[in-house]
């Protein structure tokens, strides 16, 4: 399954600790320099909890968390792993001065 680009990023906020809305949007800001609106936030979560990559966990001051799952952590993996050996042959390339 080819994740899109705010799911990853989701995904990646998630794999640091259980957020709530507010906290994902401000980690994903801070670590990618993306600004998702909420409602961008909020589809990609119910598709990530449609797929069982994540969950929603019991509300607090009525604040929703999500936790990921281990299907959601292992196609994190998967996911990153494909970036970086692409990003690691476009380097290559770069630097080889290929056309």
């Amino acid at each position: 399954m080819r994740l899109p680009e705010r799911s990853v990023l989701v995904l990646t906020s998630l794999a640091g600790g259980d957020r709530h809305g507010y906290a994902l949007l401000k980690d994903i800001e801070s670590f990618s320099g993306v600004t998702l609106s909420p409602g961008t936030l909020y589809g990609a979560l119910a598709k990530l909890e449609a797929d069982g990559y994540v969950e929603r966990l019991a509300a607090e001051d009525r604040r929703n968390p999500y936790r990921l799952t281990p299907a959601g952590r292992a196609a994190l993996a998967d996911r990153l792993a494909e970036s970086a050996r692409i990003a690691s042959l476009g380097l290559e390339r770069i630097a080889l001065g290929g056309t």
